[in-house]
């Protein structure tokens, strides 16, 4: 039986070389000279750091920049609230997504069903399988969902006939 899997995963080694382009270009920028103003990644956090509100906002511009230039979906990311760490020093945690949640999930799962078409969704950890019958009912389906789901990066990938 025809399938596919429908994920939310971020391309961990482009977000790497997002996080170190734009180090290099905050080391170089006229603006950031003498601040503390960089960006930190550890695992699935990145961490923004700025000596002004001000600042750090266009660190984070600086940031999306680079992902969106290396094709990372900036909606994979989480923003913490702003936190005051010392004197006018600021920073703010960017966590990466990674798997669907299951309220996303279900959201998923109920697109499907209410469009009757004739696919089946099953909610696999933090995945979603769709399978059916045949190749065009499946690839109506990522229509479907790429239509009506947009505040989060979906993927299909694990197409199988």
């Amino acid at each position: 039986m025809p399938s596919f899997d429908v994920v939310c995963e971020a391309d961990m080694v482009e977000v790497k070389n997002a996080v170190e382009q734009s180090n290099k270009e905050i080391g170089t920028r006229f603006d950031f000279k003498g601040s503390s103003a960089k960006v930190e990644q550890k695992e699935r956090e990145i961490t923004v750091f700025g000596d002004s509100d001000f600042q750090l906002g266009q660190v984070r511009d600086v940031l999306l920049g680079k992902m969106t230039k290396r094709k990372v979906d900036v909606r994979f990311l989480d923003e913490g609230k702003i936190e005051k760490i010392g004197g006018d020093k600021v920073k703010q945690v960017l966590k990466v997504r990674n798997g669907i949640e299951t309220e996303d999930a279900k959201k998923i799962t109920k697109i499907i069903k209410e469009s009757k078409m004739k696919v089946q969704a099953s909610i696999q950890g933090e995945t979603v399988r769709v399978t059916g019958k045949d190749r065009d009912t499946l690839q109506e389906a990522i229509a479907l969902l790429r239509k009506d789901v947009k505040d989060l990066p979906l993927e299909f990938n694990n197409f199988r006939d």
